[in-house]
């Protein structure tokens, strides 16, 4: 064969391949950012992980902050406290005590923002308003809910079942080869040893927990409606509910409105209160504001200095409309540089990319000793460079190193009408008797509930009626309560692959199977993860049985 003709045919060949299989359309994204709107007590989080978050050694634990930017890959959890997580889309999850939860998904497809979580264990409550295009899903033990239209789910996963309760709305639970649809009030159970049979019944009573999520939705909901009117848009952007509580708005000249904080006077520097938190994947240095609305001045829109005010954050770039994703910035600043001193100066909104900040005549804040001064420094007597992005020595990360979490021994008391989360330590007193069909404590008699079984069965006097009532710990429907293991093995969890399902939409294909090594990759969603270092989940861990 020619020399020619032999590259002619691989020419070919490489352009049959590129047809078989084609690139990722450039909509196809995983720079997505979600934000840690709310602590309450122990919270912490870990960057990436291998399998399983919870029994990885190698996961570095970190104090997590309020206004933390997470993205995918990362995992969150709580000891004895509660979080909450804010999406840009208006979609909120709400983290019980005790409670691990994994961004397995964070990726945009044609404008489209696509969410899947992985529930390790403990209690989440998601709420999800989707725009077309939009998916979110929370994969917990051997099932995972689905939610393509405005709704409110409870799932717990824990040692003897998971369980989701659907509390506004409806979703589709995707549990082997099956999609069961529920509606609001109802639940669905799947128990321990038993994955292949599925209990449908009444949702159970709404406890504080349910209260205290219900009050945070409506509260954020109706703060962000109010606030959306000064920024022109439809669109949703998380943060903007703050703004409305703690700020005011007022009318800036050529700009429309401005926005700032209540109780600050005419020499505030916006970068005075917060902390900084460098991940390459997010761009570098990025901002965490310590104020409760310190997430979207600092991440979205821009700076001007007003004489009357000082210092106004304005919320330019969010559009009108046609659900164009807005554009995360690690900080709403300029870095530049002047000989050895390194600085930043508000963002501008009338900046240009490449050119020296607008904002500079107003000064600049210089790094110094790797914090951020107070005081501005004469931008215009010195010749200042534009740098893309501050070396990571600039400053010094201020997140705490963290424990890595307990894996925490609960029980559902699973019943058809629904039940709520019982913890038991692994040393407890608490056991499960088989016989009684109930949970009994053993420290009520010297040797345990198995001696007086043994008692029972030899023809003890002691009668049935006569067993202490301190031993019994009624069940609401005991005979669904499946016995409580001590060490049981941990099983594969990994969300069901996605496909487009028309209408712009994307779903999960139910005929997925689980555990099956590393996260679904389609056409549809990409499944790279070189944008983000990210470590995902490959099988092993879902709630342990």
């Amino acid at each position: 064969m020619k020399r020619s003709t032999f590259i002619v045919l691989f020419i070919f060949c490489i352009c049959l391949l590129g047809v078989a299989n084609p690139k990722p359309a450039s909509a196809d994204s995983h720079v997505r950012i979600v934000r840690l709107s709310l602590i309450q007590g122990d919270v912490r989080f870990a960057r990436q992980f291998h399998e399983d978050s919870l029994t990885d050694p190698k996961a570095v634990w970190e104090t997590a902050t309020l206004n933390l930017p997470l993205r995918e890959g990362y995992v969150l959890a709580t000891g004895s406290g509660r979080a909450e997580v804010e999406f840009e889309n208006g979609a909120m999850a709400f983290l019980g005590n005790n409670t691990v939860v994994e961004f397995y998904d964070l990726s945009l497809h044609d404008g489209g923002r696509i969410s899947r979580l992985v529930l390790r264990q403990g209690t989440g409550i998601f709420y999800v308003n989707p725009v077309t295009g939009d998916y979110f899903s929370v994969t917990g033990g051997d099932f995972t809910v689905e939610a393509t239209a405005r709704t409110t789910f409870r799932v717990d996963n824990f040692d003897d079942g998971s369980t989701v309760n659907v509390e506004q709305g409806h979703v589709a639970v995707l549990h082997n080869d099956d999609s069961t649809p529920l509606s609001k009030g109802q639940s669905l159970s799947v128990q321990a040893g038993d994955a292949g049979k599925v209990q449908i019944g009444r949702a159970a009573d709404l406890d504080d927990f349910d209260h205290w999520v219900s009050g945070r939705v409506d509260s954020v909901v109706t703060a962000t409606n109010y606030s959306n009117q000064y920024a022109n848009t439809t669109n949703y952007s998380s943060g903007f509910s703050d703004l409305y509580t703690y700020g005011s708005w007022f009318n800036v000249g050529g700009y429309g409105y401005g926005w700032r904080p209540f109780g600050v006077g005419l020499g505030w520097s916006p970068f005075d209160c917060g902390s900084w938190y460098f991940d390459q994947g997010m761009g570098g240095w990025s901002f965490v504001g310590s104020s409760p609305w310190g997430w979207l001045p600092y991440h979205y829109g821009g700076w001007l200095f007003s004489p009357a005010y000082g210092w106004v954050w304005t919320p330019t770039g969010f559009g009108a409309g046609g659900g164009r994703p807005v554009n995360y910035r690690p900080v709403t600043a300029v870095w530049v540089r002047s000989g050895g001193t390194m600085g930043l100066v508000p963002a501008s909104p009338a900046d240009v990319h490449g050119k020296a900040p607008v904002n500079l005549a107003q000064g600049v804040y210089p790094v110094q000793a790797s914090a951020v001064g107070k005081t501005l420094v004469n931008g215009a007597g010195e010749k200042w460079s534009v740098v893309k992005q501050a070396p990571k020595d600039t400053l010094v990360n201020s997140m705490a190193n963290a424990s890595s979490p307990s894996r925490v021994t609960r029980t559902i008391m699973a019943t058809n009408n629904g039940g709520r989360p019982v913890t038991i330590s692994r040393q407890s007193s608490i056991m499960y008797d088989p016989t009684e069909h109930r949970f009994v404590n053993s420290n009520s008699a010297p040797n345990g509930v198995a001696s007086l079984m043994n008692q029972k069965s030899e023809g003890s006097k002691m009668a049935d009626n006569k067993l202490p009532t301190s031993t019994l710990i009624p069940a609401r429907n005991a005979a669904a309560v499946t016995p409580l293991r001590t060490a049981p093995p941990r099983p594969a969890m990994t969300p069901p692959m996605l496909h487009s399902a028309g209408n712009g939409r994307v779903s999960a294909t139910p005929s997925a199977v689980w555990g099956g090594g590393g996260r679904a990759s389609t056409a549809a969603v990409s499944s790279s993860h070189a944008s983000t270092g990210g470590s995902h989940p490959s099988g092993g861990g879902g709630r342990s049985h």
